[in-house]
């Protein structure tokens, strides 16, 4: 089957690496905010900072580096951006062993890191453009998601449970370890890369900042897809909060449970990521795409039903598992897209624009959705996303590009082509 297929050994130490320093994030996860409270006694507008902010700035400090990496062989950046992360998040122990850890220290890491995430995603895309022929990208890219999927059903519990057996800094130092060895399995890839062809003049200019927005913009299929995708996801995050609220504070749901609603779901990744190179082969990339887009902004209007007790925990359990879903499926054929329909020479630039306008977007629009929430009460703040997401389906591209994409060849070329 073409999801158990060899790759080769370049992909599996990328994929190594992905893993570990996936699984660093997700057993970290919240941990700067869960350090912010336990060890800073920060009240929720500066838990609500930290969120904001980190990702907000980590973007705009991210935007120069873009056309810096095109130029330059992404394996040592990528290992240098892990490097870095590894570094920064090390402070943090540091400084709290010494009793001089600070709120301006968590949001100065924050922004770091965020900014290295960008840089590191971008020039891992270009690289696995670089790597692996056409027809592989899709296999890869589902086994990123499924990666990911796992890494966010188990790391969280693990990583609660660590944080009370060890302390507040305990994830935050198995993250920086994550990076370290993801750099080790980077490195372990080989130095076949050819370095990239240099532009004249060699000095950045303001309009290379923007190439990548301009390609983004100016392509008929990526257009429609990047506004869905900044709409869809910044929507789903921003209900988050307010739903958190609505489960622990006013329908008294035990964190556990608020946790158990969400690491269950998961598995809908492990399936949706499974069946993701099988749909396109069968109906196409286009219309696995758009069916997919469009089903994935249906399930969210569900959690303003959330009511007490069992029935509504299995109710957002239902809901989440086929949200996740259906992301599983449209976000491997997604990245696959945007990698195919762009030069090799706008590869950095564009994962960089299209990831720094997200985090951005999400970070601004989760901030009025917290204001939302203090005013008219979480399940309107919930209710209001989950309407507004059912209307993103018409931003999605209504008809294939001219010219053909790869995956919307019949299915019987499709299954040949990836079986080598």
């Amino acid at each position: 089957m073409a999801g158990r297929r060899s790759l080769g050994r370049r992909f599996g130490w990328l994929w190594g690496a992905y893993a570990v320093s996936t699984a660093g994030t997700w057993l970290a996860f919240d941990a700067f905010a869960l350090i912010a409270v336990l060890a800073l006694d920060a009240g929720p507008a500066q838990v609500s900072l930290l969120a904001a902010v980190g990702p907000a700035v980590g973007a705009a400090v991210s935007v120069p580096l873009g056309p810096w990496v095109e130029v330059r062989r992404k394996r040592p950046v990528m290992m240098a951006t892990d490097l870095v992360r590894c570094a920064v998040l090390l402070s943090i122990p540091v400084a709290f062993a010494l009793g001089r850890l600070s709120f301006g220290q968590l949001l100065l890491v924050s922004v770091t890191v965020a900014a290295a995430d960008i840089t590191f995603n971008a020039a891992a895309g270009a690289f696995l453009k670089d790597l692996l022929p056409r027809q592989d990208l899709l296999v890869a890219n589902g086994r990123f998601e499924a990666t990911t999927w796992t890494a966010s059903m188990v790391g969280p519990p693990l990583g609660g449970a660590a944080i009370s057996l060890f302390g507040p800094v305990t994830t935050v130092v198995a993250d920086a370890v994550s990076y370290l060895l993801s750099a080790a399995g980077i490195r372990a890839i080989g130095d076949a890369e050819q370095h990239p062809a240099r532009p004249e003049p060699a000095v950045t200019r303001a309009r290379d900042l923007l190439e990548g927005w301009r390609h983004i913009l100016a392509d008929p299929a990526l257009r429609p897809l990047f506004l869905n995708t900044l709409l869809v996801n910044s929507l789903i995050m921003a209900a988050s909060p307010p739903l958190l609220i609505l489960m622990v504070d006013d329908l008294h749901f035990a964190p556990w449970q608020y946790a158990l609603a969400f690491a269950v779901p998961c598995t809908g990744g492990l399936l949706g990521s499974r069946l993701a190179p099988r749909l396109v082969a069968r109906h196409g990339r286009h219309r696995v795409l758009v069916t997919a887009g469009a089903l994935r902004a249906c399930w969210p209007i569900g959690l303003a039903f959330t009511g007490p007790g069992t029935p509504g925990l299995v109710l957002v359990m239902l809901v989440e598992f086929g949200l996740i879903t259906c992301c599983a499926v449209y976000n491997p054929v997604l990245a696959t897209q945007r990698l195919d329909r762009t030069p090799a020479g706008r590869v950095t630039r564009t994962l960089a624009a299209w990831s720094a306008t997200g985090k951005a977007t999400t970070a601004t629009t989760t901030a009025l959705w917290g204001v939302l929430a203090a005013r008219t009460g979480p399940r309107t703040a919930i209710v209001l996303a989950g309407a507004l997401l059912l209307v993103t389906p018409l931003l999605l591209p209504r008809r294939r590009d001219g010219a053909t994409e790869a995956g919307d060849e019949p299915a019987s070329v499709a299954v040949r082509s990836d079986g080598g």
